[in-house]
């Protein structure tokens, strides 16, 4: 590898990038090739060199390259720096690898269906989204974004560790990056050492179900931020009691769903306060933006949802291309309809969103390969870390990965909310497990439970709060 300086929007002192070229269509490796951008912090002390930790901070199609200056800053601890070489990408179709776009308007970058109401709302969602498989079918992209799945970026994770000149790659995987990081070990088992996949996707990946599971996972996180607000409420006045917190939820969605403000609409409110409620550092946030809209003022912007950067055109058409490469959606707008209604009655809060029209639906092609199976085959090596109550990835679908892998994996369970588990300052618990693993490579024997703890929410270095930021920024993106 040659390696050389970063990117501008990405440097740091110490990280270092180089360029991979890799085949886009790995049936035929000679054909057409891609480049994968990839990043590197040096081992802090290459005596204790094991090898090197890969990266995924989720997506699909989030970028990767500044991510391990990231994680290192958020409080990383210096045994596992000496440990590894820590390695980022931008996987195929985002940013500063060969990228991608399906040319999508600013109003378009917001991927996640409106809530549906009733069944023409249905039907109005069904035609946005069909808009935007158009304009992907109709891109200057269109003959490479077949060839943006979960399965070839994992192709192309192999061809970094060949190009490193490892045997074995560990990993780390956030979100979305849980399921690539169950694909590598599923299609290159003997190729793993430590892997860790945290806030796990079900084994299916980004679906249609996986979709469906942000309405179960808000249900499953609001009552914390009720419970938090309410014992603020002298200062916020969202309610002196978790459920009228809760009330005045549905009654801010309603009049925003009769009168925007300021461009926030029902639906942007609802998808807004799910990923304000991904961590509870984000609650004071949340509750400003609340307050604002309760009392008729102006929301700052960057409050319910982060401010789009100039590379989130590449980011989202990736994201597109990975949901509907992967997987077969369904394709008729009944399927949709039932699917909405059923979930707009358990899940009132978001289902009537999440389970609405993805422009999977009305997507050009089907998926050049079926998607990839877990197995129980292969060595046990891989540790799942879940919170009980976590607003993207429900424990649903975490126990779903849990057992398909049977004893190739150990997960451990965390009682807290939120998105994201192995950061130092969330649960003490939590987080030395994944290190343990990672520096040691100690696993718990069995599946393993850790309790809350008073001190989750902790006040933060300026240097582990601007990690945090950046983390949750990228994790709470649709």
């Amino acid at each position: 590898m040659n390696w050389g300086p970063c990117p501008a929007d990405v440097a740091s002192p110490t990280l270092q990038c180089a360029s991979l070229e890799v085949p886009l269509d790995y049936q035929h490796p000679d054909g057409q090739k891609i480049t994968v951008e990839i990043s590197r912090l040096p081992s802090t002390d290459p005596a204790k060199r094991r090898g090197v930790l890969l990266f995924n901070p989720g997506g699909p199609g989030g970028p990767g390259l500044a991510f391990p200056s990231t994680w290192a800053n958020s409080g990383a601890p210096a045994s596992l720096l000496a440990e590894y070489d820590l390695i980022g990408f931008d996987p195929r179709g985002v940013d500063h690898s060969t990228p991608v776009s399906c040319d999508l308007r600013p109003d378009q970058l917001v991927l996640a269906p409106k809530y549906a109401h009733n069944r023409e709302e249905v039907v109005q969602a069904s035609a946005t989204a069909k808009q935007i498989a158009r304009q992907c079918a109709d891109s200057a992209s269109a003959p490479i974004l077949p060839y943006i799945t979960t399965a070839n970026t994992a192709r192309d994770m192999d061809q970094i560790r060949a190009a490193l000149g490892e045997q074995k790659i560990s990993y780390f995987g956030l979100s979305y990056g849980t399921y690539l990081g169950g694909v590598y070990a599923s299609l290159f088992p003997d190729r793993t050492d430590r892997f860790v996949l945290d806030s796990v996707v079900g084994p299916s990946g980004v679906d249609a179900t996986t979709a469906r599971r942000f309405g179960q996972g808000m249900q499953d996180r609001f009552p914390d931020f009720a419970k938090w607000a309410a014992a603020r409420n002298s200062s916020y006045g969202l309610g002196a009691t978790p459920a009228e917190v809760t009330e005045n939820f549905f009654k801010l969605a309603d009049k925003l769903d009769q009168h925007p403000a300021g461009g926030i609409d029902g639906s942007l409110f609802r998808l807004g306060t799910h990923s304000l409620t991904y961590q509870t550092l984000l609650f004071p946030r949340l509750a400003q933006t609340w307050q604002a809209l309760l009392n008729g003022q102006a929301v700052p912007a960057g409050l319910l949802r982060p401010a789009a950067t100039n590379s989130e055109q590449s980011q989202r058409s990736t994201m597109i291309s990975v949901l509907c490469g992967d997987n077969a959606w369904p394709r008729q707008i009944s399927t949709y309809q039932r699917n909405v209604a059923h979930d707009r009655a358990k899940y009132p809060m978001l289902g009537g969103a999440a389970a609405n029209v993805w422009p999977c639906a009305h997507w050009a092609k089907e998926p050049l390969e079926p998607p990839v199976q877990f197995s129980d085959q292969g060595p046990s090596n891989l540790l799942l870390v879940q919170n009980l109550r976590d607003p993207a990835t429900p424990l649903s679908g975490a126990l779903e990965t849990r057992a398909a892998f049977g004893d190739r994996a150990r997960m451990v369970t965390v009682d807290q909310g939120g998105h994201g588990v192995s950061l130092p300052y969330l649960n003490g618990c939590g987080f030395n497990a994944v290190a343990d693993y990672l520096v040691h490579g100690t696993r718990p024997d069995t599946d393993k439970f850790c309790g809350s703890e008073a001190n989750s929410g902790r006040k933060l270095t300026p240097q582990q709060q601007q990690a945090a930021d950046k983390i949750m920024n990228r994790l709470r993106q649709y």
